[in-house]
């Protein structure tokens, strides 16, 4: 059936019928499966030209969906099942997600067409008579977009969404701010847009390119914005987790407020918007007003990122440089009263200070895995990016985990090692090479692998300057990673890879339909190379960290 991610089983009926549709079927939509149906009436109408109306009473409609907790068979809240037969196709989830994953299964099953957002002419419909159950293998499974580096319009991160939901993903970290830009409008700190949403100037290629770009670039979200973004996430059963990087990646914010920054050390008054990639020595100042300040964001954030669509807040917590808080007096001073030993400690009580904080409200910190340098909170989570091993020790100390390690799963990294990959980053993470990625390490006891939530893939934007490159990066590879986190898997070197490629040639066609700019299997086209460009290519295997 060419369906991607692969279901647990789908059994096409014997003999090769197929349920043909009428002029424009009715649907029996049954309690609480009314979001599911306004989906389809937007998505799967614009594609077919079908109003799907309500069946009449009594009459059993075309399309029927229903909710069962029951039809989970014990797998899950996200569980589902399609049936189709002679009297069309019934759709049970075991709870409205699982629902709404039932719908894109029905929608690949109509074929890519199905996709569109405007009927073809002369197009019939139909579907294969068989029946399909599913659910998933991972609880979390994500894609990190960053708009900070480039920001990416609010419409954008909508058809990011989309496309999420159409590979039964289901978490959007935002990486919000960064040193090269403030994405997110705080009230009480209007400076931090005004001001921290805007460079000069980009650099035009990895950091050791000569070229720039000398248009400004900037952007933010409104208020709004991200409360529109979170309601469409919402209705997709997609969690959004929202990031603000302390108490490194913070020149932005430093840049709209010089007092965030160690004063005594830095003329902070003279620092801008940062223009180049990689990691700036410019870090907050480990003092209280500084901690006043963005618990004063994150209110607001959590305002905008209601409980139970964003449970969890990342705070980021990495590559903080220590140079700054070393020549400084204050940061000194704070060491000695706080009693932590050192700078690392200090970054710590930076992450340990707003664990506590944001667990006091209902929420739950996540951050990279340098936050386990200082020791966490019980219900703080760990996003393992330097390898496996800090995922490792923080699963086995009871720490929830996503796993997103850089070496496997950073969708800025190159897919080929030739000439004409644009910008070419790290090392070569082809389609198969993700495909066959494995979020839990074998050497996890089961106990602790009890502590994986799943996995994200990572999409860093330094040098994906638009939508395109953005497209370009992430898929197809993105669709490998989806199923790798949805379906049931073998060990990562007896996964069908032959079967997936298969599969893809369909799902190509689906991406068409969807307006995707993904790399071709044949390598870019010539609109998507970026000849002279300079990238930071690492040779060889990546090590398995």
């Amino acid at each position: 059936m060419d369906l991607i991610p692969a279901p647990r089983n789908a059994v096409p009926h014997e003999g090769g019928h197929r349920y043909a549709f009428g002029a424009d079927p009715a649907l029996d939509a049954g309690p609480g499966t009314a979001d599911t149906a306004r989906w389809l009436r937007r998505a799967l109408g614009a594609a077919t030209g079908w109003s799907l109306p309500d069946a009449a009473p009594g009459t059993p409609g075309e399309l029927r969906l229903r909710i069962d907790p029951a039809s989970s068979g014990g797998s899950g809240p996200e569980a589902y099942r399609i049936d189709i037969g002679p009297d069309g196709a019934e759709l049970t989830g075991a709870s409205a997600a699982g629902l709404f994953w039932a719908a894109q299964t029905l929608r690949q099953l109509l074929g890519p067409d199905a996709h569109r957002r405007a009927p073809l002419p002369g197009r019939t419909w139909s579907l294969p008579y068989a029946a399909v159950a599913d659910a998933p293998r991972f609880g979390w499974r994500g894609m990190m977009l960053d708009v900070a580096r480039h920001f990416m319009p609010k419409d954008g991160v909508l058809r990011y969404i989309d496309l999420l939901a159409a590979h039964k993903l289901n978490v959007l970290h935002l990486h919000l701010t960064d040193d090269q830009g403030w994405r997110v409008e705080i009230k009480r700190y209007p400076r931090l847009t005004g001001v921290g949403a805007w460079r000069a100037r980009s650099r035009w290629g990895h950091r050791a390119s000569p070229l720039w770009r000398e248009t400004p670039h900037g952007g933010f979200y409104t208020q709004d914005d991200i409360r529109e973004i979170v309601a469409y996430a919402a209705e997709r059963h997609v969690r959004v987790v929202p990031e603000i990087d302390v108490p490194g990646h913070s020149q932005a914010a430093i840049a709209a407020y010089p007092e965030l920054g160690n004063t005594d050390v830095v003329d902070t008054a003279g620092l801008e918007v940062w223009d180049d990639w990689g990691i700036t020595e410019n870090v907050l100042a480990p003092t209280e007003a500084v901690l006043r300040f963005y618990e004063g964001v994150f209110e607001e954030l959590l305002d905008l990122f209601p409980a139970d669509v964003s449970p969890f807040v990342h705070v980021g917590g990495d590559e903080c440089p220590k140079a700054q808080w070393r020549a400084s007096p204050t940061a000194q001073a704070r060491i000695a009263e706080l009693r932590v030993g050192g700078e690392d400690g200090l970054q710590a009580w930076f992450v340990r200070h707003f664990d506590g904080w944001l667990a006091e409200r209902g929420r739950r910190l996540i951050g990279w895995d340098e936050i386990l340098e200082g020791g966490l909170a019980p219900g703080a989570a760990v996003s393992s990016w330097r390898g496996y091993a800090g995922g490792i020790a923080a699963a086995e100390a009871g720490h929830d985990v996503v796993m997103c390690p850089e070496q496997q799963v950073y969708l800025d990294h190159r897919q080929d090692g030739g000439p004409d990959e644009p910008v070419p980053i790290g090392y070569v993470r082809s389609l198969e090479d993700v495909y066959r990625f494995e979020p839990v390490p074998p050497e996890l006891s089961p106990e602790a692998a009890a502590h994986v939530l799943g996995a994200q893939a990572n999409v860093w934007t330094e040098v994906m300057e638009d939508q395109g490159r953005v497209d370009y990066q992430a898929f197809p590879r993105l669709a490998a990673f989806a199923e790798v986190v949805w379906s049931q898997q073998p060990a990562p070197r007896e996964r069908d890879f032959a079967g997936f490629e298969e599969r893809l040639a369909t799902h190509y066609r689906r991406l068409d339909a969807l307006g995707v700019g993904y790399r071709p299997p044949g390598g870019p086209l010539p609109w998507q190379r970026r000849p002279g460009v300079l990238g930071r290519p690492i040779e060889g295997q990546p090590p398995n960290v």
